[in-house]
């Protein structure tokens, strides 16, 4: 949990709306998170591995990635990059031919975690 808190808030900024939590009959812990600008939720749980909600991540089975919006996609992975992230797909690779800039990367558990940077909307003139 400390590694996987770190990361998302050190690296992605995110802060905590609810602090660290022992949850003692799951033996596992929880951390609410969000984004500075948003008002979307992220919940951490962490689960000693000999409980019956420690389960292995099986692909396919489970959580599939996170996407998060970002204004600078190239800037973002720069940055990224520079803290020792790991980035799996670079950015402009995918993607751009259906209206965005994307890019993943991986959290210290494995998690894909996506980037995206949408085209803004057009704007409507009025006539």
């Amino acid at each position: 949990m400390e590694e996987s808190l770190r990361f998302y808030t050190e690296i992605l900024q995110m802060e905590i709306v609810e602090k660290l939590q022992k949850t003692e009959p799951t033996r596992g812990q929880v951390v609410t998170l969000k984004s500075k600008d948003s008002h979307q939720l992220l919940e951490l749980n962490y689960y000693e591995d000999d409980t019956q909600f420690g389960t292995e991540y099986k692909n396919g089975e489970e959580l599939d990635h996170l996407a998060f919006d970002v204004e600078d996609l190239l800037g973002t992975v720069e940055q990224l990059r520079k803290q020792g992230v790991e980035i799996i797909v670079e950015p402009n690779s995918i993607g751009s031919a259906i209206g965005w800039k994307e890019a993943f990367v991986r959290d210290p558990n494995g998690i894909w975690i996506e980037l995206l940077e949408r085209k803004p909307e057009p704007r409507k003139e009025m006539r």
